[in-house]
């Protein structure tokens, strides 16, 4: 079983969902797209720039606090 989040533009969950949509709403038909997982030994530079950006936002809510 495979999870990402589809809600945000930036997960890219559309790139890898077919052309198949439910007929009533039109939403990409997501719970049966095939993936292949690979093993990585390091992060990819989307989660290196996801964890600076996460931690600048931290640091911002930090500095409202104080």
């Amino acid at each position: 079983m495979v999870y990402t989040t589809f809600h945000h533009p930036e997960s890219g969950a559309n790139v890898v969902t077919t052309d198949n949509s439910d007929w009533a709403t039109n939403c990409p038909e997501y719970k049966v797209t095939a993936v292949q997982i690979t093993k990585v030994t390091e992060k990819s530079n989307w989660q290196h720039a996801h964890k600076s950006f996460t931690e600048t936002q931290i640091d911002f809510v930090n500095k409202a606090d104080a």
